[in-house]
């Protein structure tokens, strides 16, 4: 009986193993949002961290978290590296791309929970009276990474925390409260 329970589960893994290298070796999590603002309001939100940081969805997970800045105040070079809970993690942002009032692009080094390297675009479309904002990560996905998209749905876990940003970053550049 044992046998045949080690068997299985011997299989299972197996199984896990076989399908994850079978996954795709990038992965890419997108959101976007209309605001009433020009483009350049919003670059503005971007370009520099410590503003980027008011309206942060992560930083509401970890109020004790710890940010450090270096470099330029805002656009390429500016770097914001943080130290929080596990829910937060560790790691550093840098701005290695900036174009006023069309995109923003940063270099993501994870250290904590675990180590990796994606990239993160904000980009600004006017559209009308408003801008369509959208927050964009994508990377590598190394074979560890495949395992855990398997049982962990990283598009609603990062694209639920891009959604709560957009929308304070909406009730910031619209000026008004929340609703």
């Amino acid at each position: 009986m044992i046998k045949k329970i080690l068997l299985g589960l011997v299989a299972v893994i197996a199984l896990i193993l076989i399908v994850a290298a079978f996954q795709p070796s990038q992965f890419s999590v997108q959101r976007s949002l209309a605001i009433a603002a020009p483009p350049a309001v919003l670059f503005e939100q971007v370009n520099d961290h410590r503003k980027f940081a008011v309206w942060n969805p992560w930083a509401k997970l970890d109020p004790n978290v710890k940010n450090t800045y270096s470099g330029p105040a805002t656009g390429v070079g500016s770097v914001a590296s943080w130290q929080g809970n596990r829910e937060v993690g560790a790691g550093s942002a840098t701005i290695i791309e900036s174009k006023p009032g069309e995109r923003v692009r940063q270099r993501m080094d994870w250290k904590e929970p675990m180590e990796g390297t994606s990239t993160v675009d904000f980009t600004f479309k006017p559209e009308g009276n408003q801008t369509l904002m959208t927050w964009h990560m994508y990377g590598p996905q190394n074979y560890v990474g495949k395992v855990m998209c398997l049982f962990m749905n990283m598009d609603k876990m990062v694209g639920g925390q891009f959604e709560k940003g957009l929308a304070d970053l909406k009730t910031i550049a619209e000026g008004g409260a929340k609703k």
